[in-house]
């Protein structure tokens, strides 16, 4: 096997979009240089000039001297192709979530780079394996999934193909800590830590509006808990658009009665606090969420086209439902191996999602609990909601023996 380079000195980032940017300016802080590649020449221009105000900004600010700020850009180069990047140490990916893209940019890399280059992913969802098998690199292929905006999330999941070597992962955990960022290592699956728990917990949130709840109650629960924002506040944030488009894409889901609110808002023109109008309405010039009465009517338009009968639904229910979807995803996650302590779940959803510091994060939040009360808790939302409710097993196993998530 190839020799890899633990220590990186010389990366690349493919893609000049929110999410390159802010990769670049990661690795420019943390002492790499950067080139920087995107088919589109002036987008990579608007993309420099982005960077370079940004640095401006801190050092207006008093976060960093001039002289810093000047050494940051001058490691940021542009490369007009991959071949002139053949002799970096590491490539990280970072253009839209589209499959057949990603495997022919990686085809490509693995045909110019030199053997011991690391090839990386920033995918928030798709199969690191399935991009891996495209190169004869396997074991130097991982994911990593920065979060947005990148330069200012401390969290990165390292996600770990069938065939990555130790070595490129113990490299890939040195340069996150260069980074400053807290990074945890993740096991291949569709949406990998954070995402995953995400779904089963905005599924739940989308599922209220259908059954009787507005957006403005699910966040004000959620924000009450302690959470930095409720989910339909955090879709108007990242844009609501942003899977309408990943749904049209891969044609599947559009149909699912959860996505209709959405769904009519994006036809609407709706996309979040980007648009002026989301699930919130936005003053121009503002970031401030205001409850807008024509949300509310969509969505009881919507629930009583598809035939829901709406009820009264409290803020106990909304953190009932949503944090226990939270914990028993975690559990399944933990018993499938994709993380490796309850611990590391934890500082994910510390660090990417806002949950309440004070609370620990959910699965510490559910040994506080007991797991024995969550599991009799579970079982009467499966009784009452349906199987996708059923409790994990890891969680009548800990709760039998008197044990928390923390023991595992």
């Amino acid at each position: 096997m190839s020799q890899t380079p633990s220590n990186i000195q010389r990366a690349a980032v493919i893609g000049a979009g929110t999410m390159g940017r802010g990769i670049v300016m990661c690795l420019a802080n943390a002492g790499v240089a950067v080139q920087w590649v995107d088919n589109n020449p002036q987008m990579l221009e608007q993309a420099l000039t982005s960077v370079a105000d940004t640095y401006a900004h801190s050092v207006r600010q008093g976060r960093i001297d001039q002289a810093e700020a000047d050494d940051r850009i001058a490691r940021v180069t542009t490369a007009p192709d991959y071949a002139a990047i053949r002799d970096v140490d590491l490539v990280i990916e970072a253009v839209y979530e589209n499959l057949e893209l990603k495997q022919k940019i990686f085809r490509e890399l693995d045909a110019l780079l030199k053997p011991e280059a690391i090839l990386a992913s920033n995918t928030s969802a798709l199969d690191i394996d399935t991009i891996a098998a495209v190169t004869r690199r396997p074991q130097q292929v991982l994911g990593l999934h920065f979060f947005s905006p990148a330069h200012i999330m401390k969290l990165l999941e390292i996600v770990r193909g069938a065939q990555t070597a130790p070595a490129v992962l113990e490299a890939a955990l040195a340069l996150g800590k260069r980074m400053g960022k807290v990074s945890i290592v993740a096991g291949n699956c569709p949406g990998f830590i954070g995402n995953r728990m995400l779904r089963t917990y905005t599924h739940e949130a989308r599922k209220m509006l259908l059954e009787g709840a507005f957006p403005h109650q699910v966040d004000a629960a959620l924000q009450g808990f302690g959470f930095a924002m409720g989910p339909f506040r955090m879709y108007d944030v990242v844009g609501v658009d942003l899977e309408w488009r990943a749904r049209q894409l891969s044609g599947t889901g559009q149909d699912a009665p959860q996505f209709q609110v959405d769904n009519r808002l994006c036809e609407a023109g709706r996309f979040g606090q980007k648009s002026g109008n989301g699930y919130y309405h936005y003053e121009p010039g503002s970031r401030q969420a205001e409850h807008d009465p024509q949300v509310d009517a969509l969505v009881l338009q919507v629930s009583e086209d598809l035939g829901f009968h709406r009820r009264e639904i409290g803020p106990e229910e909304v953190l009932e439902r949503c944090l226990l979807a939270l914990v028993n995803e975690g559990a399944k996650i933990l018993e499938e191996g994709i993380a490796g302590s309850a611990h590391d779940i934890d500082l994910v959803y510390l660090n990417g999602y806002g949950f309440p510091a004070d609370k620990g994060g959910p699965m510490a939040w559910a040994d506080q609990q007991g797991l024995a009360d969550v599991h009799q808790r579970l079982v009467a939302l499966e009784t009452r909601q349906g199987d996708h409710w059923r409790p994990a097993r890891l969680i009548g196993e800990l709760a039998a023996g008197g044990k928390g998530f923390a023991d595992k």
